[in-house]
């Protein structure tokens, strides 16, 4: 099977799509990384071989070793990628020692993976050992309303997770462990990927303030639903905000713990 026909690319290319319409990828703005499962790998195979030699990722990823992922090319434009593919993105594999990477698909015309290479890969080590493999997209955005708030609400996770949790209860649903913050820091940086690091410890969801979000999941529609929740629930915020300096009402505590209670959410209680 051809890579541009498999499922799993579909459904990336789907995301790409929405995500453009969604006004999320200003330009060349954002990049998303997908780890391909077995079953991706031997359905598109036949297309699979190297193409260059292993080049260095800057650091080691031991836990990726010989795993192979998808990831957006330097300078790629999201919503041009359905119309070219091959030159939008490119399939990588790690070497076994997790120092390097080589080409196997893609990046047409001379193109390189995203700059963001190397915290992408440190963060899927991360998440892939922290979920036993579950998780395996690492997606970058920046839809406008969740930067807007970065410069009105304290840059608190507590703070951010109560406000967005009020605003729709389908938030608490998709984002349960909450939604992490990290301040303004230079993109591309080793700060922020490990500031990053940090974070996605514990969260999902985590917005880099006056810049974006950062965000993993397991599949393409888990993790652009979560940022499309999460960007709908700021837009409320906004809206109300705007009427009023404080809101007049909103689900409290227990209301949250009730919800908790009918969903079996494992809502931490420095949120509640």
């Amino acid at each position: 099977m051809r890579v541009t026909q498999a499922p799993f690319f579909d459904a990336l290319i789907r995301m790409f799509d929405d995500a453009t319409r969604a006004g999320w990828h200003e330009c060349h703005g954002g990049n998303l990384s997908y780890r391909l499962s077995a079953a991706d790998v031997s359905a598109v195979s036949e297309e699979l071989s190297p193409i260059g030699d292993w080049l260095p990722i800057g650091l080691r990823v031991p836990g990726l070793a010989g795993e192979k992922l998808l990831v957006t090319a330097a300078g790629q434009i999201f919503r041009n990628t359905s119309r070219d593919p091959e030159g939008s993105l490119g399939i990588l594999e790690i070497s076994e020692d997790g120092a390097n990477y080589r080409v196997l698909w893609g990046y047409a015309g001379g193109g390189r993976p995203t700059s963001e290479l190397a915290a992408h890969l440190a963060n899927h080590e991360v998440i892939k050992r922290r979920s036993a493999g579950r998780l395996r997209l690492v997606y970058h955005a920046h839809p406008e309303n969740l930067i807007a708030l970065s410069f009105v609400l304290p840059l608190d996770e507590v703070v951010f997770t109560r406000e967005l949790w009020e605003m729709m209860p389908e938030c608490a649903m998709i984002f349960p462990a909450g939604i992490g913050v990290v301040p303004w820091m230079v993109p591309g940086t080793p700060e922020i990927a490990r500031a990053t690091m940090e974070k996605v410890e514990e969260f999902d969801l985590i917005l880099w303030a006056q810049h974006g979000v950062f965000a993993v999941g397991e599949n393409p529609d888990a993790c652009f639903g979560m940022v499309e929740t999460a960007e709908k629930a700021a837009a409320i915020l906004l809206k109300v905000l705007s009427c009023v300096p404080q809101k007049r009402q909103a689900p409290g505590t227990q209301d949250l713990r009730e919800l908790a209670q009918v969903f079996r959410l494992p809502l931490k209680d420095k949120f509640l």
